[in-house]
């Protein structure tokens, strides 16, 4: 049965790349821990030095991260949370598809309106979120299976692109990508992304895609900067991740944390800032290097965007505005997208 399931959203050539992990959850071939230690090794040895966001996200991290979002400075969650309550149904409707699949899923919590809107509409369908967290994907599948019996669920344990390019084309679906995520992107990121998911989708796909507005620079910073220093634990923790991955030897008690507003770039900088000089060691490579003592490390980046600059751009990538919604501050944007037909 479970095979058969599988076939129900994965293409054929998508199947092959993934493996049942435990119930309802596939797991991508593709993870390499080769691969992943040396592209965080390089971007440690690059000048400046950074890290990629998907390591924030272990299970210490997740829940970290699901703490941040319940902050009352960070506005972000339950802005776009009062944007879905109003208009998922609208969403669905407008999209009418089969599947909806989730990127950087989480726990899925404030996709559930959607699945909700779903399930009343068409009476059911498939939800397959994609997540680097095994544990997150966990409380999604219990909460679906719990909530909506009539939803097929398949978690999807891998990234975003293994992810994408695995779902069947004939299978109309929305992508949904929440939270500002994409926020994370640099440039060069966010054109490799939005490219493949261009070629990835097919001809009845929708995708919906949340962002943050350039705003006060100020409500920014506390977003970033919380009271109850969680955030600054959610960076720092990632350097035990980067400890599993490398077994290099950071110090998390030789850093602190360091946000920072870069107007030019419209974006916040989460950085790690080495308090001592840390002599950082990793076995594996026979590599050693300094991180002295005020040296930064780029952690995490969070770009804030012009809604209307941002649809003009996704048609670059075949991707056509639907639908704007946003909040009554204008503060956060959910914009529908349908995939372009051939031209």
């Amino acid at each position: 049965m479970e095979k058969q399931n599988q076939r129900r959203i994965f293409s054929g050539a998508g199947a092959e790349l993934w493996q049942p992990a435990e119930r309802s959850i596939w797991t991508a071939r593709s993870s390499d821990g080769g691969d992943q230690a040396l592209a965080l090794l390089k971007s440690l040895l690059d000048q400046p030095r950074w890290l990629a966001a998907q390591h924030l996200y272990d299970d210490i991290g997740s829940e970290l991260f699901e703490k941040i979002c319940d902050l009352p400075e960070y506005y972000l969650t339950r802005t776009e949370s009062a944007i879905l309550k109003e208009r998922a149904e609208e969403i669905v409707r407008r999209a009418g598809v089969e599947c909806i699949v989730e990127l950087g899923a989480g726990t899925s919590q404030k996709t559930l309106l959607l699945l909700d809107a779903q399930v009343k509409q068409h009476g059911g369908g498939v939800f397959a979120p994609i997540d680097v967290s095994l544990a997150s994907l966990r409380i999604a599948r219990d909460s679906v299976e719990r909530n909506f019996p009539q939803l097929m669920f398949h978690g999807l344990h891998g990234l975003y692109e293994d992810g994408i390019a695995a779902i069947e084309k004939d299978l109309p679906t929305l992508f949904v990508f929440l939270g500002s995520t994409v926020g994370n992107f640099d440039s060069w990121q966010f054109e490799t992304f939005f490219s493949h998911v261009s070629r990835s989708m097919g001809s009845d796909d929708y995708f919906l895609l949340g962002v943050d507005r350039v705003k006060d620079v100020d409500l920014l910073k506390k977003a970033y900067d919380d009271s109850e220093k969680i955030t600054a634990a959610f960076i720092l923790n990632v350097f035990e991740n980067v400890n599993r991955i490398l077994g290099s030897n950071f110090d998390q008690t030789k850093m602190r944390y360091e946000p920072r507003y870069n107007a030019e770039w419209q974006r916040i900088e989460m950085y790690a800032v080495a308090t001592q000089t840390q002599q950082i060691r990793v076995p594996g490579s026979k590599i050693e290097f300094s991180w002295h003592k005020g040296e930064r490390i780029l952690v995490e980046i969070s770009r804030k965007f012009d809604p209307e600059q941002l649809q003009a751009q996704l048609r670059c990538f075949g991707l056509d505005p639907v639908a704007h919604y946003t909040d009554k501050k204008d503060w956060f944007s959910l914009v529908l997208f349908k995939k372009a037909a051939r031209r």
